[in-house]
């Protein structure tokens, strides 16, 4: 919990990497604190939000659009998030740990293993109440996850494009195209990063990635870097002299 609020911090201040895109590519950037001082539970001993909880983080993501955007980047800032997301794909696709839990940002072999272990007691703790999606969610989610869901859907409703980038928004977008798979017909994958889940659950979403960069940390930086595409396309679609017909 400490280190996932001095991310926030940094980035607040303006120290971190998408800080710097933004400014590249001449992006706006808001940064949600999700009740860093409230930890969720512990996934493996109990629900990690209750029904409240989860459908008010909900709510609280899709205010990501308020006041109006044309294309909506969605990232993490949650350390340790990668494992949270295994635990959301094996109770949404099948599988346990070993299938899903990865080096995440940087761990050993001992590391995901324990990894995995978490996944599998969690799935074992939860048992026959992730076959919905949207319990899953507010069962082994967390935060990060029930406000990336909620960002998605607000700007389906509102027609706004987004790009997704990282696990954290992979698996949050998931849980919606578990509940139904046009949820995010709207919705591109900016960037894949290195963890070998997020590879296998792109496909099962049938999200192809604009960049393979090998960007391991969230933040939404491949977002951000993948939204300089966007408007490269947008600018040449719009700008670029149609040919002359002889």
């Amino acid at each position: 919990a400490a280190a996932t609020a001095n991310a926030v911090e940094l980035c607040a201040a303006g120290g971190a990497a998408i800080n710097q895109i933004r400014i590249a590519y001449d992006l706006g950037l808001k940064v949600f604190d999700l009740a860093l001082h409230i930890p969720t539970a512990d996934i493996t001993e109990e629900a990690a939000l209750d029904e409240r909880g989860c459908a008010a983080t909900m709510a609280f993501g899709m205010e990501a659009i308020a006041g109006g955007t044309d294309l909506l980047c969605l990232g993490d800032l949650g350390v340790g998030n990668s494992t949270v997301a295994a635990t959301l794909f094996a109770a949404l696709f099948g599988g346990g740990g070993a299938d899903w839990a990865g080096p995440g940002s940087g761990a050993d072999t001992a590391m995901q293993a324990r990894k995995a272990d978490v996944v599998d007691a969690a799935l074992a703790f939860h048992g026959g109440h992730l076959g919905d999606p949207l319990e899953a969610l507010r069962r082994v989610g967390g935060r990060e996850f029930a406000a990336i869901a909620g960002a998605i859907l607000a700007a389906r409703m509102q027609k706004i494009p987004v790009l997704l980038d990282g696990l954290a928004a992979t698996a949050a977008a998931a849980v919606l195209h578990g509940v139904n798979p046009a949820a995010l017909d709207h919705c591109l994958l900016a960037s894949l990063s290195p963890e070998p889940a997020h590879a296998r659950a792109a496909q099962r979403l049938g999200l192809r990635p604009l960049l393979d960069l090998g960007i391991s940390h969230g933040e939404g930086a491949g977002a951000a870097l993948a939204a300089g595409l966007v408007k490269a396309a947008a600018l040449t679609s719009s700008g670029m002299a149609a040919a002359v017909r002889g």
